[in-house]
């Protein structure tokens, strides 16, 4: 008996040896799957971004482009992001969306600006983006709902570009699970505050397209992709209620006057450069 409880106990001793051993190993570094998840994710944003910009519309105005560069400049400083990794593209369409695709390629549609009242809702929303992609949401969603097989083959060649739109719709026009949702929601508070922008206007932002989610139409993609807007705008008062509010202007009121003058010149105009 003792003899059995003996090799019992050595057997167990030997178990959490070889645990401990093995927990001290870099298996991330000598399997190379972060570099691999990496060039995967640099890949797949490029392959995204160049379909996107085969068939939209893609704004070169200074007069648009400029006013939204300075806002993304001021957040990224405040929060220590690295602003050039963020690639910011403005296109033409009236849809009320913002989002981003891997390798931190961030996509506004014109829509959303012109559905912007001021400075401080749009940069809620492109400090919402920037936290998805600071908190690495973007790829989690994809392995999720596509999976991350299907993902390696198409910065391979191996699946056609409609399989590879597809997949890019999934992140512009579906929604993150709710837990994501509120993380990047607290995060994007937390940069909102960090800038010194009124977190307020973001949460104006999403209490206004609460208003209009009884009544969806097509072009309200953030409604669709970002559901529950009024509970979501609740959260963001109350975690920002007991923030410091040291609040700036960051562009002047005769600079956004003139952004929505331009983006609406250019509505009525339909002239763009590609």
């Amino acid at each position: 008996m003792r003899k059995v409880i003996f090799q019992f106990i050595v057997t167990i001793a030997l178990f959490f040896a070889a645990w401990l051993a093995l927990s001290k190993v870099d298996w991330m570094t000598i399997f190379k799957v972060e570099q691999v998840s990496q060039t995967t994710e640099e890949k797949l944003g490029d392959l995204f971004w160049d379909l996107i910009n085969e068939s939209e519309k893609v704004i070169q105005n200074k007069k648009i482009t400029a006013p939204l560069d300075s806002l993304l400049s001021r957040i990224c400083v405040s929060n220590d992001i690295d602003q050039s990794q963020v690639k910011l593209h403005i296109i033409e369409k009236d849809d009320i969306n913002a989002f981003a695709l891997p390798y931190n390629h961030l996509i506004i549609y014109s829509g959303l600006i012109s559905a912007s009242e001021n400075e401080k809702e749009i940069s809620g929303v492109i400090c919402h983006e920037l936290a998805h992609m600071e908190l690495n949401h973007i790829m989690k969603k994809l392995i999720k709902e596509v999976g991350l097989s299907v993902l390696i083959s198409m910065t391979i060649g191996n699946s056609g570009s409609d399989m590879a739109m597809e997949t890019a719709k999934v992140l512009s026009s579906t929604a993150y699970d709710r837990n994501l949702e509120r993380e990047a929601d607290i995060k994007a508070v937390d940069y909102l505050v960090k800038s010194n922008i009124n977190p307020e206007g973001f949460a104006h932002f999403l209490y206004k397209l609460s208003d209009n989610e009884s009544q969806v139409v097509s072009y309200l993609s953030w409604i669709s992709s970002h559901p529950d807007s009024k509970e979501r705008a609740e959260y963001v008062i109350e975690y920002s209620s007991d923030k410091p509010k040291n609040y700036q202007t960051i562009l002047a009121q005769e600079i956004w006057d003139e952004l929505k003058v331009s983006l609406k010149e250019l509505q009525e105009s339909h002239t763009y450069t590609n």
